[in-house]
């Protein structure tokens, strides 16, 4: 039989292991009582019926005193004390017998408890003791059992705690392992749908760029092939811009220091002149207005109005007229953003744009709302927080 079987069968069978346990102990204690350097201590006929019911009761708490330590305890207490009046003297074995019950008793309850129930048994017995026997309360017999019955309760006490405080530990240990890989799903979701939105607002525009002007030179090849050029060098620019920034964003991706410089394209309003000019490349007229004086903005506001900015003028040259007015406004606690277009057909897009819009506002303290307005416009307004103190 294998060790892990026989541990096993051990533990799940407590008492049977105790009986034959109890049975053993009790055997080879009368053995070493009788038959001992110097016989018994007190005559045998003058203490048969003691040794017989000391014998069947030390028996009986060390084989249960897993199913009920306290009450067994309690049993072992008020025997010891019978025997001490009978015979003025307190039998060995019941004190051996008392000691591994209470231990047992002291693993398993809580500390008060264990205390009072233990230490009135103790008090019981040395009171019991110190009257009844020859000795008095001095006896070195009488101190000596106190002294280790109370020994043994206080290294039952002090398992129990320490058992306790380990559980606890492992406990908090696993509670936090759990709330780390909860944590860590929550950052891979965050870090998933940062990554869709920008891939989207990197990538997007640049397509809308690239497919309206493949388009436009296939209508002229045939009857303008002079202005097949121009278009196919739009094309070749736009996806020049959009490899490239392709490359950056895999780049912070891929990068082994989260907490080294970062590569993200450095996109902000700064660059807006340069984004309206390519959607005027590509045929799109952006009306722009700006009100209040432009100032240095927070990055992740700066960004922020930079992709939103480009996410619906790619919306309104993708499903308007050609034309759109975009206007820009610094006022003291906030940048804003108002984009308006007439719409030519309705849009059958993945809506992920706007998704990516509100998330970025979001992320940045703001608001956008989109829809169409009483004139039959599309207009999409972002309000983003930038105060003159968070300013550089």
């Amino acid at each position: 039989m294998a060790l892990g079987t026989v541990r096993g069968w051990v533990r799940s069978h407590p008492t049977i292991v105790d009986a034959v346990f109890a049975t053993a102990f009790v055997g080879l204690f009368f053995l070493a009582y009788f038959n001992g350097r110097h016989g018994p201590p007190v005559p045998v006929a003058d203490s048969t019926a003691s040794h017989v019911l000391a014998g069947a009761t030390a028996w009986f708490v060390i084989a249960f005193r897993r199913r009920s330590p306290e009450r067994l305890l309690l049993l072992a207490t008020a025997v010891s004390i019978g025997i001490i009046a009978a015979t003025g003297d307190r039998h060995p074995l019941l004190i051996i017998a008392w000691m591994a019950v209470a231990y047992t008793f002291a693993r398993r309850t809580n500390r008060r408890r264990a205390w009072l129930v233990a230490g009135g048994c103790i008090a019981a017995v040395y009171v019991a003791t110190g009257l009844l026997t020859a000795g008095g309360w001095a006896a070195p017999s009488n101190l000596g059992a106190a002294a280790w019955s109370t020994a043994f309760v206080a290294v039952a006490d002090a398992t129990r705690s320490r058992r306790a405080y380990i559980s606890e530990v492992e406990d908090r240990a696993r509670h936090a392992e759990e709330t780390r890989e909860e944590e860590a799903r929550r950052q891979v979701a965050e870090e998933r749908l940062r990554i869709a939105r920008e891939l989207h607002d990197v990538v997007a525009h640049h397509i809308a760029v690239i497919n309206v002007q493949a388009g436009a030179a296939a209508h002229v090849l045939k009857t303008k092939p002079e202005a097949v050029e121009p278009a196919l060098a739009h094309i070749r620019r736009a996806a020049d811009t959009v490899l490239k920034e392709m490359g950056a964003v895999v780049g912070v991706l891929r990068g082994p220091d989260e907490l080294g410089p970062s590569t993200e394209p450095t996109r902000g309003l700064a660059k807006l002149a340069e984004l309206l000019d390519t959607f005027a490349a590509a045929g799109l007229q952006v009306e722009h207005r700006q009100e209040g004086d432009a100032r240095d903005l927070p990055a992740v506001v700066d960004l922020a109005a930079y992709r939103i900015i480009q996410e619906s003028l790619t919306n309104a040259h993708k499903h308007g007229t050609g034309k759109a007015q975009l206007t820009v406004a610094y006022d003291t606690g906030a940048v804003r953003i108002d984009v308006r277009n007439a719409v030519a057909a309705p849009g059958r897009g993945t809506g992920y744009g706007l998704v990516g819009m509100r998330e970025r506002a979001a992320a940045a303290g703001g608001t956008v709302t989109a829809g169409v307005e009483p004139d039959g416009r599309f207009a999409v307004h972002a309000a983003l927080p930038a105060t003159m103190e968070e300013t550089p």
